[in-house]
């Protein structure tokens, strides 16, 4: 089971030209281990990228991505990672999201597929990344 990262499917969607290769390597990888998931915090990013739903779960049904709820236990450990953010001197507000995901990846024990390493290494340490080499 893997838990994927917004700027992965985003990558696809707008056919990044630095990232969609790597992306859709990876999502497939991820996809013969095992069921792909992304949580409602990731469906709300990605759905910026499209005008209807039906479209977007037009994709996610063609990728075979799961959607699954939050759990309560992770959104109580991103409150907490963010706020430790924020006593470290983080200064940027709108980063809840990342720790939202990265929290219910490491609740669930799944590794999480995404480009953004820097937060997920820092506040969850033990959380398996599948990640670009830093």
């Amino acid at each position: 089971m893997t838990l994927v990262d917004s700027n992965v499917l985003l990558d696809l969607v707008t056919d990044d030209p630095n990232w969609s290769e790597w992306s859709l390597a990876h999502l497939e990888q991820a996809a013969l281990a095992g069921p792909v998931f992304i949580n409602d915090i990731v469906y709300a990013e990605t759905s910026i990228r499209y005008d209807r739903m039906e479209d977007l779960d037009a994709m996610l049904a063609e990728t075979m991505i799961e959607i699954v709820p939050t759990p309560r236990s992770a959104l109580f450990l991103a409150g907490k990672a963010f706020r430790q953010y924020r006593t470290a001197g983080g200064t940027r507000t709108g980063v809840l999201p990342d720790f939202l995901i990265g929290a219910h990846a490491a609740v669930e024990g799944w590794p999480l597929l995404t480009r953004d390493i820097g937060r997920y290494r820092s506040y969850f340490p033990r959380l398996t990344l599948i990640a670009p080499p830093a």
